[in-house]
């Protein structure tokens, strides 16, 4: 009997079971962003749009196994290299988020900040590809194979997870609380444009949070859609 597509895991961190559509709205939103940017010459849109770009390419992985499926009807040979191949991708759109927090809130630092999350970067990097075994981990391959993608997750515990848990938290402290509390701080145009930005991250973040805790419902309906909505705060935030 096919087994239904779910979100859970045993270990840890999750990822939504249904990546292309993920995969495609963040391509296409990423690729507007960078023309737009290329026409207005604006650095924060061109980091806008490369965020989302990374952003997608955390599921490549998953398009990997789902193609193969739809190929040969069985799932790809190397789940280790679905989930190296996934998560590397994730501390780049990190850096490009924290570039727009840090140029935004505290311009005159930007590069002490950037360095910090650099050198976290390197870290998470390292410990992914040398930790190996120790930093992710994949279910079994399903039953009958090709009924499933493979689903694959950070370990709970592990250096790759608490920097993740830390990149996540980050982001919602500076683009989300801080450009709140900026917004409240400034008036007309750059209040405006702080509080766009403050709603996109944090409906983005807790979007992608309920995404991957749940299982597939209704409800995830109105999380991607709120999600592909948060695209247009930041665009209309960022782009004057």
């Amino acid at each position: 009997e096919t087994q239904p597509l779910v979100t859970h895991t045993s270990n840890g961190w999750i990822k939504p079971r249904y990546p292309r559509g993920i995969f495609l709205f963040s391509i296409l939103f990423g690729l507007f962003f960078i023309i737009k940017a290329k026409k207005k010459g604006s650095k924060l849109l061109l980091s806008l749009g490369f965020i989302y770009i990374f952003a997608a390419l955390v599921y490549t992985g998953d398009i990997i196994d789902f193609l193969t499926i739809l190929l040969t009807d069985t799932n790809f040979n190397y789940p280790e290299m679905i989930c190296l191949i996934n998560w590397m991708w994730f501390p780049c759109a990190i850096l490009c988020a924290m570039y727009i927090g840090s140029l935004l809130l505290t311009p005159e630092k930007k590069w002490y900040m950037m360095s910090i999350y650099i050198v976290l970067s390197i870290i998470f990097e390292l410990f992914l590809f040398i930790g190996r075994y120790n930093s992710y981990s994949w279910e079994p391959l399903p039953s009958p194979e090709g009924s499933d993608i493979i689903n694959d997750s950070l370990i709970t515990g592990s250096v790759v997870w608490i920097l993740g848990l830390i990149f996540l938290f980050s982001i919602f402290i500076f683009l989300g609380l801080g450009l709140l509390i900026k917004g409240i701080q400034s008036s007309g145009v750059l209040r405006r444009n702080f509080f766009l930005i403050s709603t996109g991250a944090i409906i983005y973040i807790l979007g992608a949070i309920f995404d991957g805790l749940f299982l597939p419902g209704i409800h995830l309906i109105f999380v991607r859609t709120a999600m592909a909505l948060s695209a247009w705060f930041f665009y209309f935030g960022l782009k004057t």
